[in-house]
């Protein structure tokens, strides 16, 4: 099979041709064949480190197994010469064969995973290629008998041989192989195809598929037009969660129940409207840091907080207008947002801007301190998505918003260059008629509290503390497991002050045992002093501690007060459209 391989290769003076195969997909595996390039006397190979929309470096080839070279006459010396290349001694050959096993068991939607049921795989983590990242690639997939169709974004009638034109386009385009269920509508006469897989009850396809057309039908008002010939929704009901945007297409992980429950299912669809929403704010225009990619080493932006948070801010926002989710909901989730980030201490600690650069080290590998010392640029970004645009709004009387700024960027900055982050703060002035350069230096670049009184009179809300039976709950600032082993200390609490520690184990407030630590503290009430004991290291140890209040909740509504303006501003915000 190799020599026929390779005979083919040199009459055809094809582009790299690989081929996927599962031989073993019950152990997780899948084969890699190619018949790549040679020249020189050599052949230098290449894997990817990350993934684009995922800042971590990941080690893909770490995953790789049993690679070997193979000529006419049999094997070639390879030598392994850093973590993610190889060399291949060719000598006068024009070409050769490579081949090589990815184990493929990691549920997300950044690397792979394969077993006997379906197989999805991602381009990084799974294409080794020539190191000068020339294509077109060809790839063809064999499928496992009884797998019925190959999806992916290059497959425009869903064959098993496709091309990638590019490097870029490889490591973008996922493959699902195995049995999906697909549900296909139109958009302004472009195809949108949700493919479940594996298609297993209860999910109820059909039902999602309605839901998934609203969501396409709002982001083509949103933005005016579809930048692509088809679209597809590769959702996995692999029982975790996640999704990873693409130019054509988006990966997604949920639970197979997850069509069931109001919640959930609603959850899902912000989920959608995000990572659709990035075909536009990410996959097209982008910050000028991410392109092009090195993909080897960690690509550095400060505008994470405008690619996700931005994209955070919209998707509910347009599941709203969609008629999804109704004002009520919304109100709560971006209420919940608001206390979110108004409870994690890490918000006087890092500003957003700072949290994207520090992404690859921080956001991906969260620890137990990470609350204290960290935001999120997703949450955070939402928020200040949400403030920029009360301001546009307010600075124009209502005549533009943020929507007109994301649909200029659009325009002004896809394609090749990207934007850097003045540019796009000019943007946001042009739009709104005033230098917004300083009130968004605050909110980016700088670690004060985000001011909510504009935006709130704005769009006519209140907040409100959430309604509490008796007096305030009594709080220690700590989290645990239900075995009461404590797995976070939140800063400047009373449990950070007295003492304890992430891992101790709490075994009594007082003289009476724990079995909920929630229910023992109760009967103290806020502010009264109590001997914790716990466990630490083996030992016991009793810590004196001073109760504090447990911080409250608050919720969005509408101001009864407010101005006949703001309702009309919040109708246009949030209101549902056609």
């Amino acid at each position: 099979m190799v020599r026929a391989m390779w005979i083919v290769f040199a009459a055809l003076a094809a582009p790299p041709q690989y081929t996927v195969s599962f031989p073993d997909h019950q152990a997780h595996m899948v084969q890699v064949e190619a018949v790549l390039p040679a020249s020189g006397g050599q052949a230098e190979l290449f894997m990817a480190t990350w993934t684009p929309g995922s800042y971590l470096i990941r080690e893909f080839a770490r995953n790789v197994e049993g690679l070997e070279a193979l000529g006419p006459d049999g094997a070639l010396p390879v030598e392994k010469t850093s973590k993610n290349r190889w060399v291949v001694q060719t000598g006068d050959l024009d070409a050769f064969t490579l081949r090589y096993r990815v184990y493929c068991r990691t549920m997300n939607v950044r690397e792979c995973f394969v077993d006997s049921d379906f197989a999805v795989l991602n381009g990084a983590p799974t294409f080794i290629v020539p190191a000068d990242l020339q294509g077109p690639y060809a790839i063809t997939v064999e499928r496992p008998a009884g797998w019925e169709v190959t999806m992916t974004q290059l497959s425009p009638d869903d064959a098993d041989a496709f091309t990638a034109p590019t490097y870029d386009l490889l490591v973008d385009s996922p493959i699902v192989v195995g049995n999906p269920t697909r549900n296909a509508f139109t958009v302004d006469g472009v195809e949108h195809v949700l493919v479940d897989f594996p298609a297993v009850e209860p999910w109820n396809s059909a039902k999602a598929a309605t839901a998934v057309e609203r969501v396409a039908k709002e982001l083509h008002r949103f933005w005016g037009q579809l930048p692509y010939d088809r679209y597809l929704y590769l959702n996995l009901l692999g029982e975790a969660g996640g999704g990873l945007e693409h130019l054509g297409s988006t990966l997604l992980i949920t639970s197979r129940f997850g069509t069931r429950e109001d919640d959930a299912f609603e959850r899902w669809l912000g989920l959608v409207a995000h990572e659709h929403f990035h075909a536009w704010n990410v996959k097209r225009f982008r910050p000028a840091a991410l392109g092009p990619f090195d993909y080897e080493n960690e690509v550095y932006t400060e505008s994470l907080w405008v690619a996700e948070g931005f994209t955070s801010y919209y998707d509910d926002v347009l599941l709203a207008r969609a008629g999804l989710i109704d004002r009520d909901e919304y109100l709560t989730r971006m209420g919940t947002n608001l206390s979110t980030l108004e409870s994690t201490p890490g918000r006087l600690e890092q500003p957003i801007a700072r949290a994207s650069h520090d992404a690859w080290i921080k956001y991906y590998r969260g620890d137990e301190n990470t609350v204290n010392t960290a935001i999120s640029y997703y949450t955070k970004g939402a928020v200040v998505a949400w403030v920029i645009d009360a301001r546009i709004r307010k600075l124009t009387n209502g005549a533009r918003s943020l929507d007109d700024a994301m649909r200029l960027a659009y325009t002004r900055f896809s394609g090749d260059a990207g934007y850097t982050p003045e540019q796009f703060v000019a943007v946001l002035s042009e739009v709104a008629g005033a230098d917004l350069a300083p009130f968004v230096h605050t909110l980016a670049e700088t670690t004060e509290e985000v001011d909510l009184s504009e935006a709130l009179e704005v769009f006519g809300l209140v907040r409100e503390p959430e309604a509490s039976d008796g007096p305030p709950a009594p709080w220690l600032g700590v989290s645990v497991d239900g075995s009461n082993r404590v797995y976070q200390v939140l800063r400047n609490t009373p449990a950070w002050e007295a003492g304890i520690n992430v891992d101790d184990e709490v075994l009594a407030v007082g003289d009476d045992r724990v079995t909920d630590l929630s229910a023992a503290l109760k009967p103290y009430g806020a502010g009264a002093k109590v001997a914790i004991l716990v466990a630490r290291r083996g030992r016991l140890r009793r810590i004196d501690v001073t109760l504090g209040e447990k911080p409250g909740t608050s919720k969005l509504k509408i101001d009864p007060k407010a101005k006949k303006k703001a309702e009309k501003t919040r109708e246009a915000w949030i209101g549902v459209h056609d």
